[in-house]
């Protein structure tokens, strides 16, 4: 039974749930003695026997303690208490980039300033002295707080690669799990749908792996869609390897940056994180063109660029059609008058055809 709202694992008192994955189930708790709240991620009970799954527990509890970083999830600690086992982290406020696109596309200069502070965090991992990669950036897995900040949660799957196994050890009974306890449609679908290719193939991954994760997320953000959607894991995998990812609603202005995240060949990806983000920080300056065409109430709306272009060819034809119209100037004609001796000139006046004073 999981534990309920009033429940105490040690000094934290738990309040309310906040969520639940592969991984375990997340509650919203207070620190009794330092007066903070804090999150618990909690093993459920009827896993607790089984030493693999406590096995990659551990190991997310040790990961994450290695990591120290601002657009990072902290861990505080690992409490076994009542039966129940919880990694103590960091209660990170706000919504999920999964709750964010549900909305809808977010605005490119929005969707390039959360990508570069995802990338910068999976820097700051990929080139720890013992570098620890993901594995499963997804929305759902990254908090934007209120103030815009982007925190990576859940390294649940995070893995040293100083760990890893070489590729000839790598079979298919090693291959990326996908269904997890009662979780198991919504955890795959959510999984699959970001997996690279040699992910999905259950081939040994590193850290192209996460930047292959990050252009699906870009790709989602500023869209507002899945990029490789399906019923089942399966037939989503299957377009991962099989198919190339279509970027046409992609805006230009940031399209390049995603299609080198998701060439299947991980060595003509991006290089590294850092590498993206720089160019992410290169981008060209924003203009009208880089949103798509939205039908508004009346119609589809027209980009501001084309309009100011029909109105300047506008004023040039305008222009040109005056300058037809307009008959030629009268050449100019001049006379000589001799005025008789003695006469005084008060005043003169010309006639409208200029030939008479």
């Amino acid at each position: 039974m999981p534990p309920v709202p009033g429940t105490r694992l040690g000094p934290y008192e738990i309040l309310a749930p906040l969520g639940a994955g592969g991984m375990g189930e997340v509650y919203r708790a207070t620190d009794l003695k330092l007066k903070r709240d804090v999150a618990l991620k909690v093993l459920p009970v009827a896993l607790a026997d089984d030493p693999a799954r406590m096995a990659r527990f551990q190991r997310e509890a040790e990961v994450l303690a290695s990591l120290n970083h601002p657009n990072i999830a902290q861990i505080y600690g690992l409490e076994e208490s009542n039966g129940f086992r919880a990694i103590v982290m960091e209660l990170v406020e706000g919504e999920t980039l999964a709750g964010i696109i549900k909305r809808g596309p977010i605005p490119v200069e929005t969707a390039v300033a959360y990508a570069k502070q995802i990338a910068g965090a999976f820097e700051y991992a990929h080139d720890k002295a013992r570098p620890v990669i993901h594995r499963d950036l997804k929305p759902g897995n990254v908090q934007v707080t209120p103030d815009g900040v982007v925190k990576v949660l859940d390294f649940g799957l995070a893995k040293a690669l100083a760990d890893e196994p070489p590729p000839s050890a790598m079979g298919i009974e090693n291959s990326p799990t996908l269904t997890m306890g009662p979780t198991a449609v919504g955890m795959i679908l959510g999984t699959a749908a970001y997996m690279s290719p040699e992910q999905a193939k259950g081939k040994a991954v590193d850290r192209r792996t996460d930047i292959w994760s990050l252009g699906v997320v870009l790709y989602e953000m500023v869209t507002g869609k899945r990029l490789f959607a399906g019923d089942e894991a399966a037939e989503i995998l299957a377009a991962i390897v099989l198919t190339e990812p279509d970027l046409k609603d992609v805006p230009a202005r940031v399209r390049p940056v995603i299609e080198r995240c998701l060439r299947k060949d991980p060595r003509k990806r991006w290089y590294s994180m850092e590498d993206v983000r720089f160019a992410l920080d290169e981008l060209p300056p924003s203009s009208g063109a880089d949103a798509p065409v939205r039908a508004g109430p009346h119609g589809p709306a027209v980009r501001l660029p084309w309009i100011v272009a029909a109105l300047g060819i506008l004023a040039a034809a305008v222009s040109f059609i005056h300058f037809r119209e307009t008959p030629p100037a009268t050449a100019v004609q001049r006379y000589t008058m001799v005025m008789p001796e003695g006469s005084v000139l008060h005043s003169f006046a010309i006639s409208p055809d200029g030939r008479n004073l």
